[in-house]
C-alpha cells in the first residue's frame, strides 16, 4: 500500500488543529473576514486555488486554508465532484500536516464521504523508491452535522474505498522489475489471506495443461512466465453474480512489433486493469457488498526475443477457436479473450472487463475520460452512469458491425486486429467473439485515464491513477440492488 497514510475521524464539533480547511465560494458568509482577504490577494474561488492564512481570533487552529469549490450547483451548493476535489487539493497542500479538520460543506452522507475520498486520494504518494519519503498526516477530521454513527460509516466507507483505489495506483507505479506475473498473484494471495477473498492461481503448467494458448503466447517471449489468477467473494445475501476481468501486462514492449522509442517508458501501467479489478472485488468484500463477485487477472509479460510469438503466428484459445496474431502489440485482447471464455464457464450473470487497451481510445476520448463499450446500449449507457456517479469519466461507446470483418482472417478464426481507423471499437468486437449470447458484457478500455504523466490535479496525483476502482464498486452495488 501507500507508504503515506490518513487516519480520519468524523466530527461533529470543532477540535484543535494545525489547519482547518474552508471552501471558498457561497456559504461562507459565517467567515466573511477570511473570504474578503483572500479577495485581497487575488483568489476567485476557482477550482484548484488555494490560500493560506493565520487563523483569526475564535478559530482553534494554527492556520486556515481556502480552497476554491468552482462553480455552485444551481440550488448553491456543491456536489459530491467538487467537494472531493477541493479536499484532494487541500490533502496535497498539507502533506506532512500533522493534524487538518476539513470544515468543507457536509451536511450529508454522500458529502461526508466526498470529502473523506478526497482527502485520502489526494494525500496519495508513491515514494517506496526514494531515499527521503514524505512525512504523512496523521489526523484528519471531517467536520459535519450528521450524528456520529451515520457520520462514522460513511468516513469508513470512503476510507476502504480509497486505500482499494490507493493499492492499485501503488500496484501500477511499481516499477515492472519488481512486479512480474508471479510477485502480482503473490499479492493477491497475500491480501486474499487477509481480507477473506478467495485466491486461485493458475502458473505456466496449469495454464498450458488447462489450454490457455492466448495467455501463453501473450507471455512465452518473457523469462518470467504467465499466471491467471481468480480472486473472489460472495456476500451470503447474494443473488448477483459478476465476473471482472482484468488485463495484467505487467510490462508491455510490444514483443515483436516492438513499440516506438518514447512509447516504453510507462508502459509498466499495462496491468492498470488487472489492478483495479483486484482492487475492486477487495473492497467490495470489505464494504460487504450483496454481491457474487470473481475477479480474473490476466499476468504476462509482452517480451521480444527467440520464444516470442511472431506476426504470423495463430494462437489457439481457450475456448478452442484460433487467433492469428497480426501484431504482437495487441496482446490485451488476446489475454482478455482467454480470461473472459474461462470466467463464462461459471455463467455469471453479468461480465465486465477492464484494460489499458487501445491508444485509439486516448485518441478519441482523451486522457481523462474512458471509453464504455457493449453489444447493449443500454447496458453502455448504464456503466457509463455509474461511472459518473463514482466520480470517473466515462462515454459509452458503440461497436458498429461494419467494423468487425476486418478481423477475418485467411488462416485462423479471426485477426487479432483489423481496420486502424476506429481501433477501440474495433479490439471490443474482438472480445465481443469470446462472450457467450445473452449475457450482459460491458469492455472498459482506461487507456487515457489509467496513468497520469502531468502535474496532479484534484484527487488525482502523477502517475497510476486507480482508474475505474470506483466505477467497478458502484457498479456492484448497483446491479445488487437492482438485481442485475
Amino acid at each position: 500500500m501507500s507508504t503515506r497514510t490518513t487516519r480520519v475521524t468524523a466530527l461533529t464539533a470543532g477540535r484543535h488543529s494545525d489547519v482547518v480547511v474552508i471552501g471558498f465560494g457561497r456559504g461562507t458568509a459565517d467567515v466573511a473576514p477570511l473570504i474578503a482577504t483572500a479577495t485581497a490577494w487575488g483568489m476567485t474561488g476557482a477550482v484548484g486555488e488555494t490560500l493560506r492564512l493565520p487563523a483569526p481570533p475564535g478559530f482553534d487552529a494554527g492556520s486556515v486554508l481556502l480552497v476554491g469549490l468552482g462553480e455552485p450547483d444551481p440550488d448553491g451548493g456543491y456536489g459530491p465532484d467538487a467537494l472531493r476535489q477541493a479536499a484532494g487539493v487541500a490533502a496535497r497542500a498539507l502533506a506532512g500536516v500533522p493534524s487538518v479538520v476539513l470544515a468543507l460543506p457536509a451536511a450529508t452522507p454522500e458529502a461526508v464521504e466526498a470529502v473523506t475520498l478526497g482527502a485520502v486520494l489526494g494525500q496519495y504518494s508513491f515514494d517506496a523508491y526514494r531515499s527521503a519519503r514524505q512525512p504523512a498526516a496523521t489526523e484528519w477530521g471531517v467536520l459535519t452535522g450528521l450524528d456520529h454513527a451515520e457520520a462514522d460509516a460513511a468516513v469508513r466507507r470512503a476510507v476502504v474505498l480509497a486505500h482499494e483505489v490507493n493499492r492499485a495506483r501503488d500496484l501500477v507505479n511499481t516499477p515492472a522489475n519488481d512486479l512480474y506475473p508471479e510477485v502480482f498473484a503473490a499479492e493477491v494471495q497475500a491480501v486474499g489471506a487477509e481480507h477473506g477473498p478467495a485466491v486461485e492461481v493458475l502458473d505456466e503448467k496449469a495454464l498450458a495443461a488447462a489450454g490457455f494458448g492466448g495467455l501463453l503466447g501473450v507471455g512465452q517471449g518473457s523469462v518470467r512466465p504467465p499466471r491467471l489468477v481468480r480472486i473472489s467473494y460472495a456476500h451470503p445475501d447474494a443473488a448477483t453474480g459478476i465476473a471482472l476481468i482484468g488485463k495484467g501486462i505487467t510490462y508491455d514492449s510490444g514483443g515483436l512489433s516492438l513499440k516506438p522509442v518514447g512509447s516504453n517508458e510507462i508502459m509498466k501501467r499495462d496491468m492498470a486493469g488487472a489492478a483495479a479489478v483486484f482492487a475492486a472485488v477487495v473492497a467490495a468484500a470489505r464494504l460487504e457488498v450483496p454481491v457474487r463477485v470473481s475477479g480474473w487477472l490476466a499476468l504476462a509479460e509482452n517480451m521480444p526475443s527467440g520464444s516470442a510469438t511472431r506476426p504470423g503466428d495463430v494462437l489457439r484459445m481457450y475456448d478452442g477457436r484460433t487467433v492469428e496474431v497480426l501484431n504482437t502489440d495487441a496482446e490485451g485482447r488476446i489475454v482478455l479473450a482467454d480470461a473472459i471464455a474461462r470466467a463464462a464457464e461459471d455463467e455469471p450473470d453479468v461480465i465486465v472487463d477492464v484494460a489499458t487497451l487501445t491508444f485509439a481510445m486516448r485518441m478519441a476520448l482523451g486522457n481523462r475520460m474512458f471509453g464504455v463499450m457493449s453489444p447493449s446500449e443500454a447496458f453502455a449507457a448504464r456503466g457509463a452512469a455509474a461511472a459518473r456517479r463514482a466520480g470517473e469519466q466515462a462515454w459509452p461507446l458503440p461497436l458498429p458491425a461494419d467494423l468487425r470483418p476486418s478481423l477475418n482472417s485467411t488462416v485462423a478464426d479471426i485477426a487479432n486486429v483489423g481496420e486502424r481507423l476506429g481501433g477501440a471499437l474495433v479490439a471490443g468486437l474482438f472480445l465481443k467473439e469470446f462472450v457467450p449470447d445473452g449475457t450482459p458484457w460491458a469492455h472498459l478500455d482506461i487507456a487515457g485515464p489509467a496513468f497520469h504523466e502531468g502535474e496532479p490535479h484534484g484527487d488525482t496525483p502523477r502517475g497510476g491513477t486507480g482508474a475505474a476502482v470506483r466505477t467497478l464498486v458502484q457498479l456492484m452495488r448497483e446491479l445488487a440492488e437492482a438485481g442485475t
